[in-house]
């Protein structure tokens, strides 16, 4: 049976992190991009060679989008042919939309949206090309669903892959090739060491979650095992929520559940917020 080639952006920590290993696991050779961790990438590929899996690590910032095409091709190369792209790479972008910083709003919608559809197009077109009926999973948030202050950018472009990955299973589709969204929710991916504090800082969260705990990296990368296996064969442009039931009907926020513990805002919820004035306004 030929071993199975798949491509994870941003997998040299957190959930990325825990896809590769995970598809590692399962008899995949990996492809990861990191943009600034090479220690964490080199640690990433001495586990995954260990199991006696290929890795290959390339340092791409994303956030500039030329590189995105480029990347794909030479990772495909390099792996031998692609079964499986992953689109994780991406940053979190907090604030009032009134204050928002049009550099920001540029490196957000970049990496998180449009470096998606650009590496979605080089990896379908290798494909199409090959007659591979491979697999594209769009890492998506539960905040792409759910409203909550300072969260019009990142909330809005994670809506947005929600609905594109509906088209792009239309567009994919008739080449056999499936494309489908997993939506995290509070995700444990930072430790007390990290935020240099004393005490877990998931536990008041864990309390809120219908399921009683937090996601771990492991939950999603199950997720993504799943859908890019025989298994789910029938189905294609889902955006499938891994949240614990987080953001079900009766539970009520008004900030990202993770806000608390991940984000240096005043989440004090909907309400007038003090706005500095320049001479154009």
């Amino acid at each position: 049976m030929s071993i199975k080639k798949a491509i994870v952006t941003g997998g040299s920590r957190g959930i990325g992190r825990g896809i590769a290993i995970k598809l590692a696991e399962a008899g995949y050779d990996v492809a990861i991009t990191y943009a600034t961790a090479a220690a964490s990438a080199e640690a990433v590929k001495e586990t995954i060679e260990a199991m006696g899996r290929k890795c290959y690590i390339y340092q791409v910032d994303l956030s500039d989008c030329s590189k995105a095409q480029p990347f794909v091709r030479q990772a495909a190369k390099d792996l031998g042919g692609l079964d499986l792209l992953v689109n994780n790479a991406g940053l979190t972008l907090t604030g009032h939309i009134a204050d928002m910083p049009v550099k920001k709003i540029d490196t957000l919608i970049n990496l998180d949206f449009k470096s998606y559809l650009l590496c979605t197009q080089t990896a379908a077109r290798y494909m199409v090309k090959r007659g591979i009926k491979g697999n594209i999973i769009n890492i998506t948030s539960s905040r792409g669903e759910r409203a909550y202050p300072f969260d019009s950018i990142y909330g809005g472009v994670k809506a947005a892959l929600n609905r594109a990955v509906q088209s792009m299973a239309l567009d994919l589709a008739p080449y056999g090739i499936r494309i489908n969204n997993v939506a995290p929710g509070a995700t444990q991916v930072r430790t007390k060491e990290d935020l240099n504090i004393d005490h877990d800082p998931y536990a008041e969260l864990a309390s809120r979650i219908p399921l009683e705990r937090v996601g771990t990296p492991e939950d999603i990368a199950e997720a993504i095992l799943f859908l890019a296996s025989e298994k789910a064969s029938y189905i294609t442009g889902i955006t499938l929520r891994v949240d614990g039931g987080l953001i079900l009907a009766g539970m009520p926020e008004r900030m990202p559940p993770e806000g608390k513990i991940t984000y240096d805002v005043n989440w004090g919820g909907a309400g007038r917020k003090e706005i500095e004035f320049t001479d154009e306004d």
